[in-house]
């Protein structure tokens, strides 16, 4: 059993918070905005290191969409636990959002990204973590979500190693999501900083550029999110809440139903 899962059944018994569990999407008026967030299910990303997602990357970007009103959902690759690192409760925020039962069942019980139906959402956030290097990529679940969401008129929006999850996500026009367009992530100064860089599959920053981005970032470890139409993007942890700020901004801004004939669509 991972560090991670081990820390949530401790907190869960002790804290004996939680009303019995669901993984059925709430139902919700069709005018009211919704965000469907994706997290890792990677146990490991080595033998003796956590995968899965980096947890303030949530709990900041969930307290934002809360505090505006904004109702989301939690779904993974393979639904139920998803392993999560950072886990701090030092930090106010996580505390808030772990401490109340509602955001923990969340977190405990996800969604199967196969079992999801992208229509039932207004804009798709992908945590970051060092996970998505292997779940995120190459997944044509993930890809039918951000896809559909998209040429829906949603909103796509990612943070730290979350973008590795737009990487082959192809439009029905064949064109790929990101090619030509802004977005940051964690760079590759920031992967060796840490020295993760000799533990990831691959390197995000080129992988993003390969794919025909233009990549932009701030100094190492300093917020920064890119928003290019309706897509918006945030570099690492630091940028969780200015990323959740700015997802909740766009869609407060967006048009209350797709565009009908005659009217302007949503900006790319």
């Amino acid at each position: 059993m991972s560090i991670a899962k081990s820390l949530f059944i401790i907190a869960c018994t002790v804290l004996s918070l939680s009303s019995p569990a669901s993984a059925t999407p709430a139902q919700r008026p069709r005018d009211a905005d919704k965000v469907l967030i994706v997290v890792s299910s990677l146990d490991k990303k080595t033998e003796s290191l956590v995968g899965g997602y980096w947890f303030p990357e949530l709990t900041h970007p969930v307290e934002v969409l809360t505090e505006a009103g904004i109702a989301y959902d939690v779904a993974s690759p393979q639904g139920g636990f998803a392993p999560f690192d950072g886990f701090d409760l030092k930090d106010p925020v996580s505390m808030k959002i772990w401490v109340d039962p509602e955001h923990r069942n969340k977190l405990g019980n996800t969604l199967k990204l196969a079992d999801v139906n992208p229509a039932d959402y207004d804009a798709i956030l992908l945590i970051g973590g060092h996970g998505p290097m292997w779940d995120f990529v190459n997944s044509p679940e993930l890809a039918r979500i951000v896809r559909t969401i998209y040429e829906n008129d949603g909103i796509v929006s990612a943070i730290c190693h979350g973008p590795a999850g737009l990487i082959d996500v192809q439009l029905n026009n064949g064109s790929l999501l990101i090619d030509g367009r802004r977005l940051t992530a964690f760079t590759a100064e920031e992967e060796a900083s840490r020295q993760y860089d000799k533990i990831v599959p691959f390197e995000l920053e080129a992988a993003l550029k390969n794919a025909g981005a233009t990549f932009e970032e701030a100094p190492i470890f300093e917020s920064k999110v890119v928003i290019d139409g309706r897509l918006i993007t945030g570099q690492n942890p630091a940028s969780a809440t200015a990323l959740g700020e700015a997802l909740v901004t766009a869609l407060k801004n967006a048009p209350e139903a797709p565009a009908q004939p005659g009217q302007p669509p949503r900006p790319e």
